[in-house]
């Protein structure tokens, strides 16, 4: 199974501790994207968006830096690691996300996932 890489940025009109806490917090997370969400607060913690569409695992949590995640796609030997970094830009906050190792098979679903319910839902939400 061939695996590609997916990387995109956006920037935000909020500041990073703001974009950092929507990303992280699940109450956050359901309002911007309207699922349910179980986001553990520790590294190691199982994840879950979109009603159990997207899971995994967190491997890391840098407060207001980033957020390292593990995708669960079935019995994949290379772990597919989704980093997403918030850092200030100007007077506004950029989120750039770096996905490796996504099954050619997903790579389509997962990239409108990522542009459409991600960070343009994050962004109309920070910013309205």
């Amino acid at each position: 199974m061939e695996l590609r890489n997916y990387k995109a940025g956006i920037k935000i009109k909020s500041e990073v501790d703001v974009v950092y806490a929507a990303i992280t917090n699940p109450l956050s997370i359901e309002l911007w994207s309207g699922y349910k969400a179980e986001m553990p607060q520790n590294a190691g913690g199982e994840f879950s968006m979109w009603d159990g569409d997207i899971c995994g695992r967190i491997l890391e949590y840098r407060q207001n830096e980033c957020v390292v995640q593990e995708w669960y796609f079935g019995e994949q030997k290379e772990p597919s690691i989704a980093t997403i970094t918030v850092f200030t830009a100007g007077n506004n906050s950029r989120v750039e996300i770096n996905h490796t190792n996504i099954p050619e098979n997903a790579y389509d679903n997962i990239v409108e996932g990522w542009e459409d319910y991600y960070l343009k839902a994050l962004k109309y939400f920070l910013e309205n």
